[in-house]
């Protein structure tokens, strides 16, 4: 993977070698459980836990921990780990999702540095031997979490949870969540804190839901769930700025996940149409295919630029990252939503069969403009930056 405009300004041969190998191991180890999960072989949980398998043993889910507790850099490298889902995810979106959701609900632990719990669950998570989740999302509290209304009450050493979380993904699957509660009587961010939750506590239960690009996503329902109250993580109302903290350093990468599975598209289209023959000539020698390729792939170099920029920008240091990851997942989801729709286009009736590359694809790419942050939210947030 060595695109001129990375390799000039945020790349160094590291993240190309990493890439690369990251890239083989997908193909080699992941592919395959994709083809068992997609052919009905294989259920969600087992594909879940087989892709969290492979990828410990491979030392890839080290990257989403610190060196300290068992990862591979000293602090969590961004350009690596957008590599890492570029290449997960031209074989596997769910290959890709079950990679970052180690590194999303594991990392509040790092970032609120709890020791003991970080040495208890990191290495773990690192290995592939423990699974985590980031429950946040509630019926009543998606791109609005500062409503969040899972309440969390102390009772002497504990807290006692109840309400409910949904769309959590791992939901059934995850060995512990990190959940965002109300521990406080004051609206808004408040009275919100972060806190760690073993999954097998009494009390806590898993509604499994179905969407299109299945994995195992559900709701999380807890009813009077009681953990020590060593397990907060955040101080207490600052649960908010932590949830909101770790999503900075994530979102980008959502982009990246993106622009893998618009390379997958780009590059079945381009086969596809080398080889489909309509009206005398292959579809490759039209002129409006042509086009359609083009534009398809100057969607993406530009999705890449934007999302290795705010990567970049992340490792070397810079405090004012937001503004760059909006850009970077508000641009790279909506033109990997317009590439892979064009793709389907361009494989006519192939395009929406199901089993073919490009239909999995479609499925895949949708969900990437809604999680951790919708495109509406993003440009609000983008606007926002150019007026304070």
């Amino acid at each position: 993977m060595r695109p001129g405009a990375l390799e000039n300004f945020f790349f160094d041969d590291v993240h190309f070698a990493l890439a690369d190998s990251i890239a083989t191991i997908a193909r080699e180890r992941c592919a395959p459980i994709r083809d068992r999960f997609e052919s009905g072989a294989q259920s969600e949980d087992a594909a879940a836990r087989a892709f969290v398998k492979e990828l410990g043993a491979a030392g890839i889910l080290e990257l989403c921990i610190p060196e300290d507790f068992g990862g591979r850099f000293p602090v969590l490298d961004l350009r690596a780990i957008c590599a890492a889902r570029e290449s997960l995810s031209y074989e596997s979106g769910f290959a890709d999702n079950c990679f970052i959701l180690q590194g999303l609900g594991a990392n509040p632990l790092a970032l609120a540095e709890k020791e003991l719990l970080c040495k208890q669950w990191l290495p773990r998570v690192a290995k592939g031997s423990a699974i985590s989740a980031f429950a946040v999302t509630e019926p009543e509290a998606g791109s609005d979490l500062a409503n969040a209304r899972v309440s969390a009450v102390r009772d002497g050493p504990f807290f006692v949870i109840n309400g409910v979380k949904t769309f959590i993904s791992n939901a059934g699957v995850a060995d512990f969540y990190t959940l965002l509660a109300r521990t406080g009587a004051e609206t808004g961010h408040r009275g919100l804190s972060m806190i760690f939750v073993p999954a097998d506590v009494a009390g806590v239960r898993v509604e499994r839901l179905r969407v299109i690009a299945p994995h195992p996503i559900g709701k999380v329902i807890f009813e009077n769930a009681r953990v020590p109250v060593d397990y907060l993580l955040s101080t207490e109302g600052g649960g908010l700025q932590l949830a909101l903290a770790n999503l900075d350093i994530f979102r980008a990468s959502v982009g990246a996940a993106a622009c893998g599975l618009a390379r997958r598209a780009l590059d079945e289209s381009i086969n596809y149409t080398k080889t489909r023959v309509q009206f005398g000539k292959p579809l490759s020698e039209q002129q409006l295919t042509r086009a359609a390729i083009a534009e398809m792939a100057t969607d993406l170099e530009a999705a890449r630029l934007l999302v290795y920029r705010a990567a970049a920008q992340h490792d070397r240091g810079s405090s004012k990252l937001t503004r760059a990851v909006s850009m970077a997942k508000l641009f790279a989801t909506e033109a990997a939503q317009r590439i892979v729709d064009r793709a389907v286009q361009l494989h006519g009736g192939l395009g929406v069969t199901a089993g073919s590359h490009v239909e999995r694809l479609y499925r895949e790419v949708r969900a990437l403009r809604i999680y951790e942050g919708t495109s509406e939210i993003q440009k609000l947030v983008i606007a926002k930056s150019y007026y304070e």
